[in-house]
């Protein structure tokens, strides 16, 4: 027999998610959807490895609703959700309410739902589960009844538990106590789902939107960037043919085809940020030299993270693109997809990689046509200081034909320079000049005005302590720390990195 559902409840999704927490969506979907409902979430509490923040899981606690949410590092998508405490979310699956919450004037209850109600009225039976013997002399195990997508957790004295036992009869016993928790996850059950939990490929996308009727009008997300070198970039699409940007030849038009209109638009005049210069850098195979094909990247940091005090911002809506009327250097800013695009008039290309089939492009004819000449890639690092801003793109620098040779966004920033250091070897004037290019620009975040200055950042700013570092929003007088970043340029790719070794941001022109 069905009930009501009490106001508000959640609904229970095995294997795919609880009310619209969606199993697969990416941190920044989560996390920009629950900051914009603080009604609803008054609390968020944000745990990641400060060492390793893209290879330990995040994990998202919100105190106030009983929820924990864990994240996998590399690629950032909700893998588990868990109830931890059932009388601050009321549940709901079929129709019928997984514990029942008691009204101000009843007796208190107990806080999660017996096995018998599992057992009998929401699930119905399974296979016998996993009893978990105390760890620490507690007298109570605890024994987890799993079904497809769902598993319950239930604490059970270890002095009634046999491995003979009739499982049902003795969790319907007193022996068994109510659920403590429950976990929504992706797997047969729960034995066979834990062992690869963050590993194993998701079935659903990162966004919502891309679930249901309307899915056909949205952009399909994208997997991954590779970099070709020479100036071709190819985004690999969950099932749509891979799409190569050229820079200096694809146009916004293109873009907003295939990607759909960017979220914003963003127009900046400052360019003081040159670093690298690499006009000495040997390129035996141009034409003529150009100093755009060595270092010099006057715009890139002037996507919407950064802005300097004194600059000249302005920030448009996309809501209806015209390419007829872009301003003459602005950026394309998909925060959704990860990236941004700087849209100018075509500017030569990075070189193509030594040993590569590719051959360089030969530097632009001078045109009014407004190109893709760079595009940023965001790695959305949690303790950065741009953190939740873009969704987190992963990225792969292919050293080879084969492929096998490849460079990857969760690389180490020391080993990206060897690597890359080795490949680029002899291509410089001197030892001397190529130790100059490749010295680290500090670039202080949190000075002055920015387009984030009214926006909450989780992790205000990199702890360079081991273990786990906790962020939770706070109120709007909460301060912001600095974020001291350190940019290292090698031809055609520029990085912005923490002083973790993490990759903040890439640069490719």
């Amino acid at each position: 027999m069905s009930t009501a559902s009490a106001p508000g409840a959640m609904q229970v999704f095995p294997g795919k998610g609880l009310g619209n927490l969606t199993l697969g969506s990416s941190l920044h979907n989560v996390l920009s959807r629950i900051k914009s409902r603080p009604q609803t979430y008054p609390a968020i509490d944000l745990a990641y490895s400060s060492t390793e923040p893209l290879i330990e899981p995040v994990v998202l606690n919100l105190p106030k609703n009983g929820l924990r949410l864990r994240f996998d590092g590399p690629d950032q998508r909700l893998r588990l959700i868990e109830v931890l405490d059932f009388s601050k979310a009321p549940l709901v699956y079929k129709n019928h309410e997984v514990v029942k919450i008691p009204k101000p004037q009843e007796q208190p209850l107990p806080t999660g739902p017996s096995f018998r109600h599992v057992y009998n009225r929401l699930f119905g039976p399974s296979y016998p589960g996993e009893y978990i013997p105390p760890a620490d002399g507690s007298p109570f195990g605890t024994y987890v009844l799993s079904y497809p997508g769902v598993a319950f957790s239930f604490p059970l004295q270890d002095s009634a538990w046999s491995n003979n036992c009739d499982f049902v009869a003795l969790l319907s016993s007193s022996a068994a106590s109510p659920a403590t928790s429950m976990a929504i996850f992706q797997g047969a059950s729960w034995s066979e789902a834990r062992n690869k939990l963050f590993t194993a490929p998701p079935q659903l996308p990162r966004s919502p939107a891309l679930i249901g009727k309307g899915k056909e009008a949205v952009p399909d997300e994208i997997e991954e960037i590779r970099v070709l070198g020479a100036g071709r970039i190819e985004l690999l699409r969950r099932s749509s043919p891979s799409l190569v940007i050229n820079l200096s030849e694809t146009t916004p038009q293109d873009l907003i085809a295939e990607l759909g209109p960017p979220d914003a638009i963003y127009r900046k005049n400052d360019r003081r940020i040159s670093i690298h210069n690499a006009r000495g850098v040997n390129q035996p195979r141009l034409l003529s030299p150009s100093p755009g094909r060595g270092l010099d990247t006057p715009d890139t940091d002037h996507s919407s993270n950064n802005s300097p005090e004194d600059s000249d911002d302005e920030t448009f809506s996309s809501s209806k693109v015209d390419p007829s009327s872009l301003p003459s250097e602005c950026f394309f800013n998909y925060f959704h997809h990860g990236f941004d695009a700087f849209i100018s008039y075509p500017t030569p290309s990075g070189p193509a990689l030594p040993g590569s089939e590719l051959s360089d492009t030969p530097p632009p004819a001078t045109s009014s046509l407004l190109t893709v000449t760079k595009l940023i890639v965001h790695g959305n690092v949690p303790g950065s200081y741009p953190f939740n801003r873009y969704r987190r793109s992963r990225w792969k620098i292919l050293l080879d034909d084969s492929g096998r040779e490849v460079l990857t966004s969760e690389t180490h920033y020391d080993e990206v320079a060897e690597r890359l250091q080795n490949v680029w070897k002899g291509s410089y004037a001197s030892s001397s000049e190529e130790t100059a290019l490749q010295r680290g620009m500090v670039l202080n975040r949190g000075w002055g005005d920015s387009p984030e200055s009214s926006v909450e950042f989780l992790g205000g700013w990199e702890e360079s302590v081991g273990g786990k570092h906790r962020a939770a929003s706070s109120g709007p007088d909460s301060g912001q720390g600095l974020g001291n970043t350190e940019l290292y340029g090698f031809p055609g790719l520029l990085f912005e990195v923490l002083k973790n070794g993490a990759v903040s941001s890439m640069t490719i022109y």
